[in-house]
């Protein structure tokens, strides 16, 4: 089965990013001898799922950031896209797994935004919570997720902090 994993950064208020979609607020916890782990996490993953914002914003920062590793893009919008390894679709969240799973993919990094993951979320298929947070109070923004109206208990599986005080949190369905 394939195992989806949501792993993003949040500010501890539960904001994934800016009311205008910046993450701006992230550079300040860059560190250049800390990765939090992402090489790691990266290389145990197989492909990624985004939404369409989070798309756009990725590819305002330059050069494509996930070279070589097949991403779906949930949009029912037209976009542009240049990546040969970009898909984009329409979807439904069961659809888009079935396709995973058909293409024999295990493990499936979900990057974001809210909208995305809470869909994927209400139809039970995040195995996975990977969430760094941030010690800032952004006040408002890009929630975690977007309301769903269903209650959830994960297991705690790994909690680490890191100098600066981010603090990685790892869940499990």
């Amino acid at each position: 089965m394939t195992q989806v994993v949501y792993q993003v950064a949040v500010s501890i208020d539960g904001y994934i990013a800016a009311s205008d979609g910046s993450v701006d607020w992230l550079s300040d916890f860059q560190v250049e001898d800390n990765d939090y782990g992402y090489a790691e996490f990266y290389a145990s993953i197989e492909a990624l799922l985004m939404g369409s914002r989070t798309y756009e914003q990725v590819i305002e920062f330059g050069e494509w950031a996930y070279p070589g590793k097949p991403c779906w893009v949930v949009s029912t919008r037209s976009l542009k896209v240049e990546q040969p390894e970009v898909r984009l679709t329409a979807k439904s969240p069961g659809e888009i797994v079935a396709e995973l799973q058909a293409e024999n993919f295990n493990r499936v990094w979900l990057v974001g935004g809210g909208q995305l993951a809470a869909s994927f979320r209400a139809q039970g298929f995040i195995t996975e919570y990977m969430i760094a947070v941030i010690p800032i109070i952004l006040g408002t923004g890009i929630p975690l997720f977007s309301a769903t109206g269903t209650q959830e208990t994960l297991k705690l599986v790994e909690c680490k902090p890191y100098p600066g005080g981010v603090v990685l949190l790892r869940y499990l369905k």
